[in-house]
């Protein structure tokens, strides 16, 4: 056998290990940004022996269950106070175990261009889950809109609204289906990964947004059986990779901000 023949079966061998001995997980993620970015960690991890598959789901309530099911390995779509509420509710044994990404949620509007041009007794849709409604009432708050009872944390409701000066009437929608309520509503409160699915640009289109800091930065989420597994660290720290942090800035222009 030749020395170039010797090199070359050396190589073969070395790249067949190499994906022999990669580990395989399944990562769930909502489409757009999520998805997006963790296609831009996937080669990292690859060289760290992580392959990632991604699993997208279109609403914030399934990733969880299937996380806990042990259908997938992780999750990374949602914010601290989301699976707080996640975890009470359900009993779920799932925990944080790295930032991500914060997407600072915005207020959008196809019939008025500026917030003070919503008339008295407008439309305002929110999300129904607790914790996204809860983060736009805050923000309508801090914005000076409606005020809230004291001592209302990060999960106010409606019936926690003690000022209205505008009389406006609060909408709950499924999040995922927020853009579509725009044609009927004078207002509508959007997450970020489903205002860019809609078209929208997070930086621009709305007429009220979120302060970017806060407790809503999101997160990667493991089963806490596996929160110590090594693959769980390879993929944190591919996260946390300068490449991504570059593909996060760049793609996004602002949209979405990287929390390392």
């Amino acid at each position: 056998m030749s020395f170039r023949s010797v090199v070359t079966l050396a190589s073969a061998l070395a790249v067949w290990s190499a994906a022999a001995a990669a580990e395989t997980i399944k990562i769930g993620v909502t489409p757009g940004p999520h998805a997006q970015i963790l296609e831009a960690v996937k080669p990292i991890a690859a060289k760290g022996g992580l392959d990632i598959q991604l699993i997208e789901f279109s609403d914030y309530v399934v990733p969880n269950a299937a996380l806990d099911a042990g259908d997938i390995q992780a999750n990374s779509f949602q914010n601290q106070p989301y699976l707080d509420n996640q975890k009470a509710d359900r009993g779920y044994k799932i925990e944080s175990v790295g930032l991500t990404v914060n997407f600072p949620i915005g207020v959008y509007s196809k019939k008025h261009k500026n917030w003070a041009d919503i008339p008295d007794g407008g439309k305002v849709s929110i999300p129904n889950d607790p914790t996204n409604g809860g983060r736009v009432l805050l923000l309508l708050r801090d914005k000076g809109v409606i005020k809230l009872k004291d001592g209302v944390g990060f999960k106010p409701s409606v019936i926690d609204i003690t000022e209205n000066p505008k009389k406006l009437r609060f909408i709950e929608v499924d999040a995922a289906q927020a853009p579509r309520a725009l044609d009927d509503v004078d207002a509508a409160a959007i997450n970020t990964n489903y205002a860019t699915q809609a078209g929208l640009d997070p930086v621009r289109d709305p007429i009220l947004r979120e302060d970017p800091k806060g407790p809503y930065v999101n997160l990667i989420a493991v089963r806490s059986t596996d929160k110590d597994k090594p693959w769980v660290r390879t993929l944190v720290d591919s996260y946390h990779s300068p490449e991504v942090k570059e593909f996060v800035l760049t793609k996004f222009k602002g949209a979405v901000l990287p929390s390392w």
